[in-house]
């Protein structure tokens, strides 16, 4: 039996704005797209957070509503509830098994959070994942480096995710940008 699995999220810290995009599809195993509209990227935390997942669309909810309850034991501090939600996740029997990884942002902080306990802040204010992470990694960089003056983060998340969607088979163009 296969898995359903969802795709690309690309977020961005740019010029003082925070942005993150995420296309709709949810594949189930290696063959079958099921899901052309999923949303992946939303805002939480009373609209001041913004997560995105890939991975296993069960897992990822999951996840969501564990960081979400991370976040208001910890009064919305981002990386606190970050650190908190990946020591449980990795120590945790049932949890460890969740195969999804988050980004989360706020105006602050970018952070990757994974199930092997990694809480990762990017050097560039630039973070991916999923299938056609390093796609829209690459154009991202490109874009905030070559046009970034000339570019808000919402449209550098936008094209990044568009430039994915035209390599990756797993990345569509249902985009959905959330900012901040």
């Amino acid at each position: 039996m296969g898995q359903f699995h969802a795709t690309t999220i690309f977020a961005i810290h740019h010029n003082g704005e925070c942005s993150m995009s995420g296309d709709g599809q949810v594949t189930f195993g290696n063959a079958v797209v099921m899901k052309h509209t999923a949303k992946k990227v939303r805002k939480i935390f009373n609209g001041k957070v913004i997560a995105g997942f890939a991975g296993s669309v069960a897992d990822a909810f999951t996840l969501f509503e564990l960081f979400e309850g991370k976040l208001e034991e910890f009064n919305g501090n981002l990386q606190r509830a970050a650190v908190e939600l990946a020591k449980e996740w990795r120590s945790d029997k049932v949890l460890r098994k969740l195969e999804a990884m988050l980004i989360v942002m706020n105006h602050d902080y970018l952070l990757l959070i994974s199930g092997t306990g990694e809480v990762i802040e990017p050097d560039d204010g630039i973070l991916a994942i999923g299938s056609g992470g390093n796609y829209a990694l690459a154009a991202g960089r490109s874009l905030k480096k070559y046009a970034g003056e000339h570019l808000s983060a919402k449209e550098i998340a936008k094209a990044s995710l568009e430039i994915a969607a035209e390599i990756c088979v797993y990345t569509n163009n249902n985009i959905i940008v959330e900012e901040l």
